[in-house]
């Protein structure tokens, strides 16, 4: 997709972090970038900062005139006056994963797809192609530590690396020459409606790999084959596989072996066998592009992971904690398991919120037997996010399920206190709302401790 110089492109919903990378990506092709968000946030101020134009109100009279493209994010309400105007005045409009479909037909693409670890392992696979010297452009959905941006740009990018949103069917648009799926976990249910339809959709994304493509799978995923495919997991069959794993010295090590090669120790910096998995998936490609494996050995140990995906912000000596996205009940599992393995000897308090009453429906269960691996739990209000309260789902509900020894429902106001108070020895926050509305006051008050 090309873009001239001085072209103003205009985007509804520019703090989405996916949408925030399409913004910087187009701004460093030249042209000019603004847009509209509701709401302001640590990653809007920093584009701003970078010369990005945004305003906070429903108000089409900011949207420049001379705007000859709209991009926007399903989040956004249908009921927004801006998204009537741009409409009735006929600019062209196209959604987030149309335009990255744009962007990436002509150049080699590596997508990445999964209802779990789809965000480290694009940012995985960036840093193995980038440490290697391949010349390499990523859309990643977070923000990764080793680059400090949720982009990574090459002007004469050989490949590029992008996140494949499995929500609202978006990944639909794009046609990769290498694909990757992490897991297909029951999510988004309304959208999908059930487990299988969702499925048949990723297998429908995975048929769209292009002719001559490959693509890389978690061991036992149900998704049928019609091109070149390999395999990883924590198991002696699949062909990338890791044996023996556990933690040394504070990190997470394993065996891994590739085929029938020689076995290389890999130490992460980032924590949890779900990293290691992770892992696994982003060698797997690198060996694809001719990597050795003991350069993506050494790689993997200065991989610094992903803003919010276990992410260590005080490291003892007596207390601990550790800040996460994890909003499904599998990602919860993931993590809690993860702090456990690195603190076998303590106690381990969470604070979670709910993100999205329909969620929390779909999965109230599944969220209870998650959280009842807690020693303690702080339970917040749901964030509704897009959604209206659904009657009868509740964090009180959820609360009731959790088998906790010790739990209860707060608001966010009086969290500081409470921990100020308890001083857990371990501290996990966990979820995808306004719960990073507290991550900072935590870090400074524990690390004052």
């Amino acid at each position: 997709m090309k873009t001239e110089k001085g072209q103003h492109i205009y985007f509804l919903g520019i703090g989405g972090i996916g949408m925030s990378a399409l913004a910087r990506y187009f701004k460093g092709q030249g042209a000019i970038v603004s847009g509209y968000d509701k709401t302001r946030t640590a990653l809007t101020e920093k584009l701003e900062q970078e010369g990005i134009a945004i305003h906070y109100s429903d108000d089409s009279t900011m949207i420049p005139d001379e705007t000859s493209l709209v991009v926007y994010t399903p989040a956004i309400p249908a009921t927004l006056n801006e998204l009537a105007f741009i409409k009735e005045k006929g600019i062209p409009l196209l959604k987030r994963a149309e335009v990255l479909g744009k962007i990436t037909e002509s150049i080699p693409t590596i997508a990445i797809a999964g209802t779990h670890g789809k965000t480290t392992i694009t940012s995985m696979i960036t840093h193995l192609l980038y440490q290697a010297g391949i010349r390499v452009t990523a859309f990643i959905g977070g923000i990764a530590n080793n680059f400090q941006s949720n982009l990574v740009t090459c002007p004469d990018a050989e490949v590029i690396v992008v996140e494949a949103d499995e929500y609202d069917k978006s990944f639909l648009k794009l046609r990769p020459q290498m694909a990757v799926v992490s897991s297909m976990d029951a999510d988004h249910l309304d959208i999908y409606n059930d487990h299988l339809s969702m499925i048949s959709i990723y297998q429908e994304f995975v048929n769209g790999i292009k002719t001559g493509g490959k693509l890389i799978h978690r061991e036992g995923l149900p998704l049928q084959r019609n091109t070149e495919s390999s395999t990883y997991a924590i198991s002696a069959s699949a062909l990338s596989r890791a044996e023996n794993p556990g933690v040394e010295n504070g990190r997470f090590r394993y065996d891994w072996y590739y085929g029938n090669n020689p076995k290389i120790t890999i130490r992460l910096k980032v924590a949890g066998r779900h990293n290691i998995e992770n892992a696994l998936a982003a060698s797997t490609v690198a060996i694809q592009y001719g990597i050795e494996q003991h350069v993506i050995a050494k790689a993997l140990e200065s991989y610094s992971g992903v803003w919010r995906r276990f992410d260590s912000l005080v490291n003892g000596p007596k207390h601990f904690y550790i800040d996460d996205y994890a909003h499904h009940p599998e990602e919860l599992k993931a993590c809690i398991s993860a702090a456990k393995e690195l603190f076998p000897d303590k106690k381990i308090c969470g604070i979670f919120q709910p993100h999205l009453y329909s969620r929390t429906r779909d999965f109230m269960d599944g969220f209870a037997e998650s959280l009842s691996m807690l020693d303690e739990l702080i339970l917040l209000d749901i964030y509704p996010a897009r959604e209206e309260p659904i009657p009868g789902v509740t964090s009180e509900k959820l609360l009731h399920l959790c088998k906790v020894p010790t739990r209860q429902l707060l608001t966010k106001t009086e969290v500081i206190d409470y921990v100020s108070a308890s001083k857990p020895e371990v501290l996990l926050t966990l979820g995808a709302g306004d719960i990073d509305q507290l991550v900072e006051p935590l870090q400074y008050l524990i690390e004052s401790w």
